[in-house]
């Protein structure tokens, strides 16, 4: 049973609050409750109205940081969005397609997706943003080059660590190979 803390000063429930977020690892509402508090006191927005934007600001929050982290643990060579590419520099790359692919329904049923093309077609800028919209819906992805792969496999079966190595790529829901010539 919890005990009621009444007459607590403004300084003590900030402390209160700042000690409690760290103690149940809430850094978003520990760096801006104070700055919810005064909007809400502005707004005149009810306990419950508060509470719920800060909890909803500390969920954002870290739906954001797992994002990052599934990105960064893909490991791509690079940052590639496909906001960023050029559907006009060719033509017989489909818009509607690609961001039918964004969506990764094809991740979830376990489809492959295979991109063939020239050099200079934008095969890699597109390998990269697909995956990245995998990470960011959710997904584990590893990204590794084709060479390196290849390289991987056959020193884990030279070391009799294949199964170790094949085990540890079957954890990840897309696994993106790329190409250097």
């Amino acid at each position: 049973m919890t005990t009621k803390r009444r007459g607590m000063t403004e300084e003590a429930a900030d402390a209160a609050i700042d000690q409690a977020c760290r103690m149940l690892r809430m850094p978003t509402i520990r760096s801006s409750f104070t700055d919810y508090a005064d909007r809400a006191g502005h707004e005149q927005m009810s306990y419950r109205g508060y509470l719920a934007e800060l909890l909803l600001a500390e969920c954002d929050d870290r739906a954001r940081r797992r994002s990052e982290r599934r990105i960064k643990a893909a490991k791509f060579p690079r940052e590639k969005s496909l906001r960023a590419f050029d559907f006009d520099a060719n033509p017989n790359i489909d818009p509607a397609v690609i961001h039918t692919l964004a969506k990764c329904e094809w991740v979830q049923k376990g489809q492959p997706l295979c991109l063939i093309g020239d050099s200079g077609t934008g095969k890699s800028h597109l390998l990269i943003a697909l995956g990245t919209e995998a990470a960011m819906a959710g997904y584990r992805v590893k990204y590794t080059l084709a060479t390196h792969l290849a390289n991987e496999l056959v020193e884990a079966a030279d070391e009799m660590t294949l199964a170790k190595t094949i085990a540890r790529y079957g954890r990840v829901d897309l696994l993106c190979i790329g190409y250097v010539k």
